[in-house]
């Protein structure tokens, strides 16, 4: 059985669709109708911007769409998938690629989201990290002791868990989980405390 993964925030990078952008025609027309529908060419952000520039909320979610769509998209001729799922954001890459949604609503609906979770974000500092190697319920009790916002956002797979706070908090969950027996507390390279209370805001939005 063969099927597409789709990412969500945190999987950008600088250069990303370059070499798609480049190669394939129907990759490009694709970028370009997206810098068209969001009225800016993110695509010089993506192959050339910074780091900083593509953690924006609202520049990170539709460049992380828009490359997961458009590699969809080309591989198609040789690859058709059978089943298809996204996490997070990837969600919405997933429902372009079983054709549930169309790419250009798709990208609308993401840039209301992210511009949305963007003003979330400028409330208050926050980011998420990445807790390897301990049991759910040891996570959950030390997040649950530190006076600061911080949750288990994402629980990935067993011994892999994913929390979300302001800075403050996740830090001191971070160093009271490695000291807890975490074998790795990594901060991921978002722009904000996403699927944690912090986000509240967007949804009202």
């Amino acid at each position: 059985m063969k099927a597409y993964i789709f990412p969500g925030q945190g999987s950008q990078f600088v250069g990303m669709g370059k070499e798609l952008y480049e190669s394939s025609a129907l990759a490009k027309e694709l970028f370009e109708r997206a810098n068209e529908i969001l009225g800016f060419r993110i695509t010089d952000l993506m192959f050339s911007g910074t780091d900083d520039d593509l953690k924006q909320t609202n520049v990170t979610q539709p460049a992380i769409f828009i490359h997961s769509v458009v590699a969809a998209k080309v591989s198609n001729a040789s690859i058709h998938p059978e089943m298809v799922a996204g996490h997070s954001l990837g969600e919405f890459s997933a429902l372009v690629a079983n054709r549930t949604l169309q790419f250009e609503d798709a990208l609308k609906l993401v840039i209301s989201r992210a511009n949305a979770m963007q003003e979330a974000c400028l409330l208050k500092p926050s980011t998420m990290a990445a807790i390897l190697g301990l049991d759910d319920l040891v996570v959950e009790e030390i997040c649950a002791s530190i006076d600061d916002i911080v949750v288990p956002a994402n629980y990935n797979c067993p011994g892999q868990i994913v929390i979300s706070g302001t800075v403050e908090g996740v830090k001191t969950a971070c160093e009271k989980l490695t000291a807890a027996g975490a074998k790795r507390a990594l901060l991921l390279n978002v722009g904000g405390a996403f699927h944690s209370p912090l986000m509240e805001p967007a949804r009202q939005n």
